[in-house]
């Protein structure tokens, strides 16, 4: 669930390296971009309300449609339901333009049946046998008195991809390698750190996992290796799994998002009963259902299911939901005591020597009340009653399988104030203050087990709008078996309230983590944001959603608008539907089980006044100028300096492996290509204004390349198989970040273009680490790391004169915890400087002269004009600071925003756009102009403003 609609999730990394992208697919893919908006481009301004009307609303980028309703075509009613499916595509290739409908290229997801003869079928889109991300399409029929027939079809299925290669040229080690790199950056704070320094390791420990190959739906289709990165976040010890695609021509990251759905089935654990139909020695239903009790919370005495052994013990296993006839089969519930378990060895695995709770008694004590237990086993029930006597569902995959929660889960031996679904099981963290355990309100657990619900029906992808849609749609049902099980009415004020009984002391309202009748609109409460921040706005945005269906549900009344929302969920959606395709699937819901005009008119204006219409996107203002719309990049920013911008490029479908574009900052003229369009991808684009630089990621390694401005070839400078970031351009000198593969670690190296002479900073002694370069005049200043005489590691900032060798020292605090990106100007040179962990994540910037003379202080690290200072970048006339605040809540003023100071300080520092959004990649050009790449619209686009809009 994550901890609040506009609370930031536990590991939320500091480093946030993609901006989101416009519609769909293109915009979560162009995961691509800066924003995912997830509403794919196949159904870009289509009418929600169509089928209502037409019966079909047709796709956009795609010749399938993407919602077809009010159909009785009969089928072959033997047979399996896939191929009666499959049967009906072929026969009406006209209408769904699929070519292959074999089964190799439409594979069967699954089939669920329901009452009146009711079937859905799931098929995954395939090309030449390589899976289709979020290509999922999905028949609805009806069987009965011997016929079947088709009433209906949903989803996306890309009809225009034509890869050139379905056979990676990227080994799956190079991937591995990338993955992990990217992961490594994306959780890095922005400032380089010793080890042991301010409490965070030096290094991230992530692993990756390869998956299958995958073909990312974007233009003619994107062949990615999938790869699953592990490990804890550096920063706070919370688990981490992000699942990372890389181009599988170039080895370039193109999309990366988080896999664990916080609060935001089968599994193996240690001490766990698993796969069996019933414990071994179980010879009655009677000895599988021991009637016990225990308190809850809120001190409610309720029931509790419980198991006796063979061994005459109890645990805590619920075997009630089995029918009585068949003791042996079906449904169990188990509850794991993970208390003191850290809670990045319960994502994704199971952690060692855990077993079930085990009373002495029937009768639960005190413990198992503080603990959470009794919540989390009593609430997990009433679930998986809600879902079967509503829906006549078999538990959250739909086939009886195993329902499993471990409670108490710790961070870092801290407590962990959050809950999460890993795709097997749901983990609830150990209160701490003012917090008790993450089980304590039904509506968390109701939540958390609904994402498993989600992830077996529509599997909507967990970022962006898909993401904000699967929030939404955990947080619905969430609420609404939080009332049904506690006797809650829909009339009282505080119904809508999701984490309410969380607290010790606080009362409902200052307790809750949303409120889905907190009003958001799309115009007034979307906001643009990176997958690195709150996996592309999953929470900050699920309200707009989630309120729209529980107005629905408070007009409609309980019981029709669960089943609207469920058989939408169930038989509609698919993995990457977005806010619009939502309302559509919904609306197309509400009329298949026999809505009145009246009830579907609710059903509309329910979404109406949530501002899902058509065009929404359209109408998120901005303050800024846009240079570049929709540029869909991801992980790669913008570069400016007499009066030229460099910028990287895809398609608007995001499709396109990435080109570098050169334009003028002031807007005038048309922005020209300038790297070749080899297929590789051309990524950290900057430019002096007198040339242009930029990394060329390909099959055989990556090459620097560099181009005059005013025209000519572009040239290979420089050559390395290892990740690279960071490049700076002036004059004769480039300069860029590179990983060591000798000693695994980063330095920066430099390469004069006039002599072709290339070097590292630092030597690339052993021990030593540098980055986070700028560069003017022949002169390189960087942060670093160096081992000091008594055999420590000493952080600093060094400028380095490439044409003497010469180094110097600039006058850093003597027990920094963390120095972050430079500049060098006529200034003299800026860098960011962490003097003090105790200060909340804030950062000071400072500045001395080239010889490290007069050093002041640009921004203090606490107290007034203060930053959560991220990254910087510099002209002779100003000082623009990107902001990462590390707070606690997802909110517009806790995503990146950039500041604009004077280079001595006076004055204080002021909002360079007032812009709703995530800012990012700031590069400053001539005087007070800035570029950056901005989210507020929805997509990726290059901006800028001349001068700082003050406070907003």
């Amino acid at each position: 669930m994550g901890t609040s609609a506009r609370r930031r999730t536990a590991g939320a990394p500091g480093r946030r390296t993609g901006v989101a992208v416009g519609q769909g697919i293109a915009a979560l893919l162009a995961a691509a971009g800066l924003l995912v908006t997830a509403v794919p481009a196949a159904h870009a301004g289509t009418t929600p309300d169509a089928p209502v009307a037409s019966g079909t609303i047709p796709g956009s980028g795609t010749d399938t449609p993407s919602l077809v309703t009010g159909l009785h075509e009969e089928v072959a009613a033997t047979g399996s339901a896939a191929d009666a499916a499959r049967g009906h595509l072929r026969a009406r290739k006209g209408r769904y333009h699929i070519a292959d409908t074999s089964a190799q290229d439409l594979a069967s997801l699954g089939t669920t049946t329901g009452k009146g003869g009711k079937e859905t079928v799931r098929l995954q889109q395939k090309y030449k046998g390589v899976e289709v991300l979020g290509g999922q399409y999905v028949v609805r029929m009806t069987r009965k008195d011997g016929k079947r027939a088709v009433t209906g079809t949903s989803g996306n299925y890309f009809t225009g991809l034509k890869p050139a290669t379905v056979t990676p040229k990227i080994s799956e080690k190079t991937a591995i390698e990338r993955a992990v790199g990217a992961v490594s950056a994306q959780f890095a704070d922005g400032l380089l750190r010793a080890p042991g320094k301010g409490g965070k390791q030096a290094e991230a420990d992530f692993k990756g996992t390869a998956g299958d190959v995958t073909i990312l739906p974007q233009g003619t289709g994107v062949l990615t290796r999938h790869i699953t990165v592990t490990g804890t976040s550096p920063a706070d010890g919370s688990p981490v799994q992000q699942e990372v695609y890389i181009d599988a021509h170039s080895g370039f990251p193109v999309m990366q998002y988080s896999g664990i759905q916080t609060f935001g089935a089968t599994s193996t654990a240690t001490g766990a009963t698993q796969g069996a139909a019933a414990p071994a020695g179980a010879s009655t239903a009677d000895q599988l259902v021991v009637k016990g009790s225990g308190v809850r919370y809120n001190g409610q005495k309720v029931g509790i299911n419980l198991y006796k052994d063979t061994k005459g013990g109890l645990q805590m296993i619920d075997y009630s939901k089995r029918a009585a006839d068949s003791p042996y089969a079906g449904p169990m519930i188990a509850t794991y005591d993970a208390r003191g378990k850290e809670a990045s060895s319960a994502s994704g695995v199971w952690p060692s020597n855990i077993q079930t709770f085990r009373p002495a008694t029937p009768e639960l004590g005190e413990d198992y009340t503080d603990s959470g237990a009794v919540d989390a086993h009593w609430a997990a029930g009433k679930v998986y009653d809600y879902y079967k006597n509503h829906f006549d569902r078999d538990s959250l995959d739909g086939k009886d399988g195993f329902i499993y929660s471990l409670v108490g889960v710790v961070n870092n031996g801290m407590p962990y104030n959050n809950a999460f679904w890993d795709g097997t099981k749901m983990v609830y963290g150990q209160g701490g203050g003012d917090y008790r355990t993450f089980s304590a309100d039904t509506d968390v657990v109701g939540h958390e087990m609904t994402h498993g619900v989600v992830q077996h029906t529509a599997n909507l992808v967990y970022a962006g709008q898909s993401g904000a849609m699967n929030e939404a749609l955990a947080d619905y049902f969430g609420n609404a078996i939080d009332l049904e099980a506690n006797g809650q009415s829909m009339d009282d004020p505080d119904a809508g309230l999701l984490g309410e009984d969380l607290c010790t002391t606080l009362g409902p309202r200052d307790c809750a983590l949303r409120d889905l009748n907190d009003g958001a609109t799309t115009s007034k409460n979307f906001i643009g944001v990176t997958y690195g921040g709150d996996n592309g706005g999953v929470h900050l945005n699920s309200t707009i959603f989630s309120g729209a269906l529980w107005d629905m549900r408070q007009d409609l009344g309980a019981e029709l608008a669960d089943q609207i929302v469920y058989r939408a969920l169930s038989a509609y959606m698919t993995p990457l539907d977005g806010f619009t395709e939502g309302r559509a699937a919904v609306v197309a819901a509400a009329q298949e089980l026999g809505a009145t005009k009246a009830q579907l008119k609710i059903v509309k204006r329910s979404f109406d006044a949530h501002g899902i219409v058509p065009g929404w996107e359209k109408a998120l203002g901005i303050d800024t100028d846009t240079l570049l719309p929709k540029v869909n990049i991801y992980s790669t920013g913008v570069g400016a300096g007499g009066g030229k911008y460099a910028v990287s490029r895809s398609d608007e479908e995001g499709g396109e492996p990435y080109s570098v574009w050169l334009g003028n900052t002031s807007g005038k003229g048309r922005p020209q290509l300038v790297s070749p369009n080899n297929g590789d991808y051309n990524v950290y684009a900057t430019t002096d204004g007198k040339t242009v630089v930029w990394a060329d990621f390909g099959a055989n390694g990556i090459n620097i390349m560099a181009r005059p401005v005013k025209g000519g070839p572009a040239k290979v400078i420089d050559s390395i198989g290892s990740n690279v970031s960071g490049l700076v351009v002036d004059g004769d000198y480039v300069a860029y970040t590179a990983v060591n593969p000798q000693f695994g670690v980063t330095n920066v190296r430099y390469v004069n273009m006039k002599t072709g002479k290339i070097g590292l900073v630092d030597d690339g002694r052993p021990n030593n680490i540098s980055g986070l370069a700028s560069i003017k005049d022949g002169k390189i200043a960087y942060a670093k790391v160096a081992p000091n005489a008594n055999g420590g590691m000493v952080l600093g900032v060094e400028v380095f004169d490439a044409a003497t060798g010469a180094r110097k020292q600039m006058p850093v605090d003597v027990g920094v915890m963390g120095v972050g990106q430079t500049a060098i100007t006529d200034d003299g040179v800026f860098w960011i400087e962490d003097d003090d962990i105790t200060d909340g994540g804030r950062a000071a910037v400072r500045r001395a002269n080239a010889d490290g003379s007069d050093a002041v202080t640009v921004t203090p690290e606490a107290g007034e004009g203060s930053l959560y200072a991220y990254t910087l970048t510099a002209s002779d006339d100003a000082v623009t600071v990107t902001t990462a605040p590390p707070a606690t809540w997802w909110a517009n003023d806790t995503l990146m925003k950039l500041y604009q100071v004077a280079p001595d300080g006076k004055g204080g520092p002021q909002r360079m756009s007032c812009n709703r959004g995530e800012q990012a990649y700031g590069a400053a050009d001539e005087g007070k102009r800035v570029l950056w790449l901005d989210g507020t619209t929805g997509s990726t686009d290059l901006v800028t403003r001349e001068r700082p809009a003050g406070t907003c």
